[in-house]
C-alpha cells in the first residue's frame, strides 16, 4: 500500500464521502467526540502499557505526583520530604479531590494501590520501576511513607501510578472497564469496543472517545461534524490538506517521541560499527523532515530530547555525507561488485511503509542494498520483541525517565529482562548506566547520563532519527486546548466549546 499526494488524498476524501452515508450512529449534539487511532485495553491504571490507555487514565485517575515538561517530578496529590536516602514521605494535599464514588482519598487508598502493584501475584507490569520499594508505611491518614532497599533519586518520579479506591481493590472490582478514579473526568460507560464515554466533572460535559482506526476516515469523519477533534496519527498530507480548510482550526507543537533505526548487532552486516555510521551518513534527514514531513519534526541525537533535565543539548548530528558514507562501506568490505545486503522491517501503516521506501532509495544511493519487509503491527511488533530482525525502525513514546537507558542499553538487558533487542554490549555504556544509578543527586546523575548519550552516538545501536511533532485538529468553536510534548490528552479537561452555528 503506498501513500497519497495532497490531490490524491482530496479524492479519496471526496469519494468516501459519497459512500459512508450521512450522519453518525452515535450522534449527540451534547458530546464531544474524539477520534482514535487505536482502542485502549484497559482502563486499570496497575495494568496500562499501550499509549491510548495510558493517556485516558491521566484523565480518570490522579497520582501522588506527575513529571513536567523536562522530566522533574512535580507534586500532584502530595508533597513530599526526603527524611533519608531511603525513606521518602508524602503527605496528601488538603484541596485534594473525591473519588467518584463521592468517598476521599486517603493514604490507605494509596498503600493499597501500591501494595497491589508491589504483589508479584497479580503481575502487574509496573512491579520492575518499583522494585527498591521494602516496605509503605502510613503513620497518619494523610501521610504515607516509602522505605527504600537503597537510595534512589528518581524515586518520586516513579510515583505517577494513578490512585484506586481500596475498598475496590479488596473486592476485586472491574477496573479495568469501570475505572474509579479522582481524576478530572469521571467514567460514564462503555457500550461497545471502540466507544467509550467520560464525563469532565467541572461542568458534567460529555465526551466520546471514537475507535476509527483509518486516518482518512478519521479526517472525513471531522470535516462531517461526526468527530470534533483528533490528535496525531495522521499522515502528513492530511495534516496540509487540513490546514488550508477554513472550518478547522489545527495546532502543532514539539513533540518528544523519538524514532530510531535499530539494528542486531549479532548480524555480519548490521552488527559491523563501519556499516552503522555509513548509514547514519546516507540518510539525509533535513529532506526527509522538509518534504515527507511538511516539517513537522526536529532532528534528534538522542532517546531524550535535549530540553529533558539529563539531556545532552550539545550533541553533534551525523551530516549527510554520501562519499564518507561510501568509503566506510569499502572498509567494511563492501563495493559495487560486493554490495551490503539488509533487510528493514516496519509496520504496514502506509506512511511508515513510505518512509522505508525512502530510506531504501537514500541507502541504495551509497552502495546498500535494502529490502522493505513491512508487516501489519501485531507480526512487526513480536518480531522486533523476539529478536527476529537485521534492521528496524520503531519509537520510543513519552520516555520521562532516564533509567529508561539501562533497559534498552544495558548488557544484562536482553529480553526477556529489558529492552536491549540488538544485543548491544559497550562496558564503557554500563559502566555510565551503572554510575547513574548510584548518584546521590540529579545532577549527579545527569552528568552520568550526558556522557552516556554522547557514548552511544559514538557506538550507534541506534541511528537517531527524529522526534515527530503533536498535531491536534479540532472543528471550528473549540478552543483552550494545550498539546502535552508526550501527546497525552490532558488539555480536554480545559478544553472549552461553542457550537458551531
Amino acid at each position: 500500500m503506498r501513500a497519497f499526494a495532497p490531490g490524491e488524498a482530496v479524492g479519496l476524501l471526496i469519494i468516501l464521502a459519497l459512500l459512508t452515508g450521512c450522519g453518525s450512529a452515535h450522534e449527540d449534539r451534547n458530546s464531544l467526540r474524539l477520534g482514535l487511532a487505536t482502542s485502549p485495553l484497559t482502563l486499570d491504571p496497575r495494568y496500562a502499557t499501550d499509549a491510548t490507555s495510558a493517556r485516558l487514565i491521566r484523565l480518570l485517575y490522579q497520582p501522588l505526583v506527575d513529571l513536567d515538561a523536562s522530566g522533574k517530578p512535580v507534586p500532584v496529590l502530595a508533597d513530599w520530604q526526603r527524611l533519608s536516602p531511603t525513606r521518602y514521605r508524602f503527605r496528601l494535599r488538603p484541596d485534594r479531590p473525591l473519588f467518584h464514588d463521592g468517598s476521599k482519598l486517603s493514604a490507605r487508598d494509596v498503600k493499597a494501590t501500591y501494595a497491589s502493584v508491589l504483589d508479584p501475584g497479580n503481575g502487574s507490569p509496573l512491579l520492575a520501576s518499583l522494585e527498591k520499594v521494602r516496605s509503605i508505611e502510613v503513620p497518619d491518614p494523610e501521610i504515607i511513607e516509602f522505605v527504600l532497599t537503597g537510595p534512589d533519586p528518581l524515586f518520586p518520579g516513579r510515583l505517577t501510578l494513578g490512585i484506586v479506591p481500596a475498598p475496590l481493590l479488596a473486592e476485586s472490582y472491574p477496573l479495568n472497564r469501570a475505572p474509579v478514579g479522582s481524576g478530572p473526568f469521571r467514567f460514564e460507560k462503555w457500550p461497545e469496543e471502540g466507544r467509550l464515554i467520560l464525563r469532565r466533572r467541572r461542568d458534567g460535559q460529555r465526551f466520546e472517545f471514537l475507535h476509527v482506526p483509518d486516518p482518512t476516515v478519521r479526517v472525513l469523519k471531522l470535516l462531517r461534524s461526526e468527530i470534533h477533534m483528533l490528535q496525531n496519527d495522521l499522515p502528513k498530507e492530511l495534516v496540509a490538506y487540513l490546514e488550508d480548510r477554513k472550518e478547522i482550526s489545527l495546532q502543532r507543537d514539539q513533540g518528544n517521541t523519538f524514532t530510531y533505526l535499530g539494528f542486531n548487532l549479532d548480524d555480519p552486516v548490521t552488527g559491523h560499527p563501519q556499516v552503522r555510521l555509513a548509514i547514519a551518513h546516507a540518510l539525509n534527514r533535513q529532506e526527509i523532515i522538509r518534504y515527507v514531513f511538511k516539517g513537522t519534526a526536529r532532528p534528534a541525537q538522542a532517546l531524550l530530547p535535549p530540553e529533558h533535565w539529563a539531556g545532552h543539548p550539545a550533541l553533534p548530528e551525523y551530516p549527510y555525507d554520501p562519499m564518507r558514507a561510501r568509503t566506510l562501506l569499502r572498509k567494511a568490505g563492501f563495493d559495487t561488485h560486493s554490495p551490503a545486503h539488509i533487510s528493514y522491517k516496519t509496520s504496514s501503516d502506509p506512511f511508515r511503509v513510505r518512509l522505508a521506501t525512502i530510506i531504501q532509495h537514500q541507502l541504495r544511493q551509497v552502495g546498500i542494498e535494502m529490502e522493505v519487509q513491512s508487516y501489519d503491527w501485531g507480526t512487526f511488533y513480536g518480531d522486533i520483541k523476539a529478536g527476529r530482525f537485521q534492521m528496524y525502525s520503531l519509537s520510543w513514546v513519552g520516555v520521562k525517565l532516564p533509567d529508561a537507558f539501562g533497559y534498552i542499553f544495558h548488557s544484562e538487558s536482553v529480553p526477556p529482562q529489558g529492552a536491549n533487542r540488538g544485543h548491544f554490549e559497550d562496558p564503557q555504556s554500563d559502566f555510565l548506566i551503572e554510575q547513574a544509578g548510584k548518584a546521590g543527586n540529579l545532577s549527579q546523575q545527569a552528568n552520568f547520563y550526558r556522557q552516556l548519550q554522547a557514548r552511544l552516538l559514538q557506538q550507534l545501536p541506534y541511528v537517531p532519527l527524529w522526534y515527530e511533532d503533536n498535531v491536534f485538529a479540532a472543528r471550528q468553536g473549540i478552543s483552550g486546548y494545550q498539546l502535552a510534548p508526550d501527546g497525552n490528552y490532558d488539555g480536554l479537561a480545559a478544553l472549552q466549546f461553542r457550537p458551531e452555528s
